[in-house]
């Protein structure tokens, strides 16, 4: 079983739905479930309804799951292997306070060595009647471990302390509820991104701890940067899946998106479906990889020129196939799903002449082109030279100001595609045009 485990605190990530979309695949390719966590256990920080957001965002992806699990729901379990460990020795109760802990860094920071705890103070405050934690002793053997991504990792044992696995009010943390449900769920390889390197050796430790014996895969995906170069960070607005898809990106293009960051795939443009026939961890780069929104319009252009006018429609929330072909016109000059929209609404929507198009007034040449429109019969199968023949008689206007107020009453914009090409599939609305002119 692979797994993709979120946490409700806060928007969905661009690289956690990188991670989910890797276990997914390699769910599928290998044979294996998918199980979704929700790691809800801090519950300081869980925002209600992140966790149905999270849902949602991953079936809207396609990513879905065979099993759904919230990890609160295992505390019984955790507390039970923490018992255990407690009883054959191998965890301990620890009594130091934060402020006893904390004056200790400074000493070390000041002796400008690193902060390591001392087992030997686990009972210095035993006396103070506060509850205790629940330490895991620290290994004195080192712990090496293969990643798919980084090759060979090597902790040694003064690199790893005797860490917390349970808080002072029984709730256990992360790296040791991690571990317990990973070995209850039989999870065979875990991808998740690099600041979780540190991680894998303590949640080892604790699988050693407990007698599991599986060898589970590990990869850990090299962090994205920004377009600035750093870190992407959650005040990074294309950092959040939920931002991208309210810009009108489509889940396809973000899914090619972020399948193809700092890999090599057999082809530019493919669906989640498609990468299931060749993607492979190896392929991918260990260097961390840049954030490139302009990719990723490129990338969104392309997947919406794949689909069919119905389907364009639908998107654009339009029951008439028609709608979808316009639509697909305007693909000349849209890159996202907003812009689309914008552009073809403007088609249906009031006009306001007494707006300045280009820094001039079409007002009167607009209201008599009105007139003429309304002499039309309405859905006369005029070609388009004809109906412009009609209308530039009947309106008596030439040139620019019957080119520019024609394209601003049809369109609603004083520039955009060849009337000639668009007239076919404005023609049902001409007389409602004349309707809408404010």
């Amino acid at each position: 079983m692979l797994r993709f485990a979120p946490s409700p605190t806060g928007d969905m990530h661009i690289g956690n739905l990188r991670a989910a979309i890797f276990n997914y695949i390699l769910a599928k390719q290998r044979g294996e479930r998918f199980l979704i966590r929700i790691e809800d256990t801090d519950f300081t920080r869980n925002i209600e309804g992140k966790d149905k957001e999270i849902l949602q965002i991953l079936t809207l992806f396609g990513l879905l799951w065979d099993d759904l699990v919230y990890q609160s729901a295992n505390f019984p379990y955790h507390r039970q292997l923490a018992q255990k460990l407690i009883d054959e020795g191998k965890a301990f109760y620890c009594y130091c306070s934060k402020d006893f802990l904390e004056s200790k860094k400074q000493e070390a920071i000041e002796a400008k060595r690193a902060f390591r705890y001392d087992d030997s103070w686990a009972e210095i405050e035993k006396d103070s009647g506060k509850p205790p934690v629940v330490r895991l002793r620290k290994s004195t053997e080192p712990i090496t471990y293969h990643d798919s991504i980084k090759g060979e990792l090597h902790f040694a044992p003064n690199e790893l302390d005797s860490f917390v696995i349970m808080r002072e009010d029984g709730v256990p943390t992360y790296n040791f509820a991690c571990a317990c449900d990973d070995m209850l769920y039989d999870i065979s390889a875990i991808v998740r991104g690099e600041d979780h390197t540190s991680n894998t050796p303590k949640q080892i430790m604790v699988h050693r701890a407990l007698g599991y014996e599986r060898e589970i895969e590990y990869a850990h995906l090299p962090i994205i940067l920004g377009e600035s170069g750093k870190k992407m960070s959650k005040r990074d607005s294309a950092s959040s899946v939920a931002w991208l898809l309210e810009q009108g990106f489509l889940p396809s293009a973000i899914c090619n998106y972020l399948i193809g960051m700092g890999n090599h795939t057999p082809c530019e443009i493919f669906t989640l479906q498609d990468a299931l026939e060749w993607f492979k961890l190896e392929s991918l780069a260990k260097s961390p990889v840049r954030f490139d929104i302009a990719r990723l319009r490129f990338l969104n252009h392309a997947h919406l020129e794949r689909l069919g006018d119905r389907d364009l429609a639908l998107l654009l929330e339009r029951e008439d196939e028609s709608v979808g072909a316009l639509a697909r016109i305007y693909l000349e000059e849209a890159s996202t799903l907003n812009e689309l929209r914008e552009k073809v609404e403007r088609i249906f929507a009031k006009k306001d002449i007494k707006t300045l198009y280009e820094g001039q007034d079409f007002s009167k040449e607009c209201e008599i082109l009105v007139r003429a429109l309304k002499q039309i019969a309405p859905n006369a199968p005029l070609k388009y030279e004809e109906f412009k023949a009609q209308v530039q008689e009947s309106s008596g206007l030439k040139g620019k100001g019957f080119f520019k107020a024609l394209r601003i009453l049809l369109t609603g914009a004083s520039h955009g595609p060849d009337l000639a090409i668009l007239y076919p599939l404005l023609r049902p609305y001409l007389q409602m045009v004349a309707e809408i002119v404010d």
